[in-house]
């Protein structure tokens, strides 16, 4: 698929890994950081161990052969509720039960900042949920992130706060839901 010269390539977790150093680029790139900080460190981190999650997927957005943004996630596996390890107010056990199906999380959307404000997010974030088969996406940030406002008027639904672990970027972070399939 291409939108403004930038072509959209689906990717497996096995090709996450041999991109990972244009993702630890891109990703340094769109915070504005050099690629051995820490943040950036800290994503290579993430990133290796979501490559071999089920249901992980990967979407490049690529313009005359330079990778431009991402979006990746992962399915949540049946009975597995840590995601929602202490969200609050706390949801109902109908709202966190996971079936292995149920559940994608989009874990990260990144676009260099000369990418950024031109749809090349939107149309990563429409790609990978478009192909999702899954009942609904999560995906959980600070609550100052700049992205807030963009994911509201993509149609996220904030369900509660959790507590950021130790080391984390956020001592807390809000969750959001999106039911799929995606429609603009």
């Amino acid at each position: 698929m291409t939108i403004n010269n930038v072509s959209l390539t689906p990717h497996a977790g096995e090709e996450g890994t041999e991109l990972l150093e244009e993702l630890c680029d891109a990703y340094a790139d769109a915070y504005g950081v050099e690629p051995g900080e820490e943040k950036t460190a800290a994503f290579r981190h993430r990133a290796e161990k979501q490559f071999t999650r089920p249901g992980f997927a990967l979407m490049t957005a690529r313009n005359e052969g330079r990778l431009v943004g991402f979006v990746f996630g992962y399915t949540l596996p049946a009975g597995d509720t840590h995601w929602w390890g202490g969200v609050q107010p706390e949801p109902s056990a109908e709202f966190l039960e996971e079936t292995g199906s149920r559940t994608w999380v989009l874990s990260e959307i990144e676009v260099r900042r000369a990418w950024q404000s031109k749809g090349v997010g939107r149309a990563l974030h429409d790609a990978v949920l478009g192909a999702r088969g899954e009942e609904r996406a999560t995906l959980a940030t600070g609550s100052d992130a700049p992205a807030l406002p963009v994911y509201e008027s993509w149609g996220w639904r904030r369900v509660g706060r959790i507590p950021g672990d130790e080391g984390d970027y956020y001592s807390a972070y809000d969750l959001f839901v999106l039911k799929l399939p995606v429609s603009r």
